[in-house]
């Protein structure tokens, strides 16, 4: 008789327990380090926390240059070198003391009530509150006209966009939209009146795709707990397997599977790369990602690697110049390293686009005017017309003026002439103001947000890689003295 594995009793409230009984510490140290703040983070481990702290400090559109991390055993224990977008230490009392308190779980419930309603919320709360609307998420074929029409029948259903986010990726759409009711005020609750706006959405979906092409389009109530929403945006296009034609820059992406090498990122190069090797004597799997920086690619790369059930044992990530560099030591949720060469390739093939779904393709646009039903419709009917496509979208409402992210090229994919902007900027009304445009990489804004191991020296030229492999103990040491006793 074939005898069962022993399967010990997991309690699921036990993550909780311990985080009551070893609440995380957090100090923000703005001494050690001239020209940046360190913020450090020792606290009890479980699976997902090196995403949480990291979504805290993204959201806050704050600038990680560097991050050293060590979650070995049931101790989890990181620094993360942030400015804000200007290059300054973080100095204002109010968004230090959020820090403190939002990097803490045991903290989170009673800070949600603290800035609930106040001033500070539209600075540093996140900015799509899902618990508080009703939750449309779609996927399908990327097509001119497709955000322009689901926009166009909420407004005609009188459903009232508090805000929305859309990325495309290898021709492929998802978008998340909150919504209210333009009647009554507040999420849409009534079973029927869902039915019926789930119906219309997916007529305007199905019309846009040719039979057999996937798509879904998904309406949900309210609730407590629902995910981030750009997490939940990997987590569709995951869903959706954009990730399938991703490729490195015609280079091997992975090792051989039994030692280091077998990568190797060209000078000039702009494209990202992967590279995971085996460190058996370890028992870790090692991740690299080399890419262009750019904003929030820190929290792409980690909410992959979290939702495709992968642990972050050690991790060494910093950035300088246009280059980020990532490495990770990892095991499967399991214990297991990747040792298949199909598990490797999907995890590069995610990882890069991870990388790449965020990229900024074409002009961006920052539009801010009077907020009003029916706007979105609005907006992205003026761009169908002037037959403009949306690559990226972030729209939100900030008091009474509607603000919104635009990534738009030409329906062709060429870049936007000047005259088309104009008639746009007449159109829309309010303030339409041209940020930069890109050509396809991702365009470094000041002392960009994500990461690399100082890959380039002050004066253009490539230095030796960095390997966490040989660095990443002394590292740890050394930023491990600099804790001291905590005050909570």
């Amino acid at each position: 008789m074939e005898v069962a594995a022993y399967q010990p009793y997991i309690d699921p409230d036990y993550d909780s327990f311990i985080e009551r009984i070893y609440p995380a510490k957090v100090c923000i140290d703005n001494e050690t380090c001239r020209d940046c703040t360190l913020v450090k983070v020792d606290s009890a481990n479980k699976h997902g926390i090196l995403l949480e702290m990291v979504q805290v400090l993204t959201d806050l559109d704050l600038v990680i240059s560097k991050s050293y991390i060590s979650s070995d055993g049931g101790w989890f224990m990181d620094v993360f070198h942030v400015t804000d977008q200007l290059g300054n230490k973080l100095v204002d009392e109010s968004l230090i003391h959020y820090i403190e308190q939002a990097l803490c779980a045991t903290r989170r419930a009673g800070l949600a009530k603290e800035i609930q309603g106040s001033s500070q919320r539209k600075h540093f709360g996140p900015r799509h509150m899902s618990s508080e609307h009703t939750v449309l998420e779609m996927t399908g074929t990327d097509r001119p006209g497709l955000l322009s029409e689901m926009s166009a029948v909420l407004a005609e259903l009188e459903c009232h966009i508090a805000s929305a986010v859309a990325w495309t990726h290898h021709d492929r759409a998802a978008c998340i939209f909150y919504v209210e009711d333009g009647v009554r005020t507040g999420p849409i609750t009534d079973p029927r009146r869902l039915a019926q706006i789930e119906e219309q959405l997916e007529n305007v979906v199905e019309a846009h795709h040719a039979k057999g092409e996937r798509r879904s389009v998904r309406l949900t109530g309210p609730m407590a707990g629902q995910t981030h929403a750009e997490r939940r945006l990997h987590q569709l296009m995951f869903a959706d397997m954009d990730y399938e034609q991703c490729r490195c820059c015609g280079h091997s992406c992975c090792g051989d599977g039994g030692g280091r090498g077998g990568y190797e990122h060209r000078k000039g190069c702009e494209g990202a790369h992967v590279s995971i090797e085996s460190w058996k004597d370890k028992g870790y799997s090692v991740v690299n990602v080399q890419s262009r920086d750019r904003p929030k690619l820190l929290f792409d790369t980690v909410c992959v690697l979290t939702d495709m059930q992968y642990v972050v044992f050690h991790a060494s990530v910093s950035s300088e110049g246009a280059l980020a560099n990532q490495e990770y030591f990892i095991r499967h949720r399991d214990g297991c390293t990747l040792d298949s060469e199909t598990e490797q390739r999907k995890l590069t093939q995610c990882l890069l686009a991870a990388v790449e779904r965020r990229a900024s393709h074409g002009l961006r646009l920052e539009v801010s005017t009077q907020n009003r039903p029916g706007l979105l419709s609005d907006v992205t009917r003026v761009f169908r017309e002037n037959g403009l496509s949306i690559m990226r979208a972030d729209i939100g409402i900030r008091g009474e003026r509607a603000i919104g992210s635009f990534y738009v090229t030409e329906a062709s994919g060429s870049d936007v002439s000047p005259s088309t902007v104009e008639l746009v900027r007449k159109e829309i009304g309010g303030s339409v103001l041209i940020v930069n445009k890109s050509s396809g990489a991702s365009t470094p804004q000041g002392p960009l947000s994500a990461l690399s191991a100082g890959l380039i020296g002050r004066n253009g030229d490539e230095k030796p890689k960095l390997s966490l492999g040989s660095l990443i103990w002394s590292q740890l040491e050394r930023f491990s003295s600099n804790f001291g006793p905590i005050k909570l």
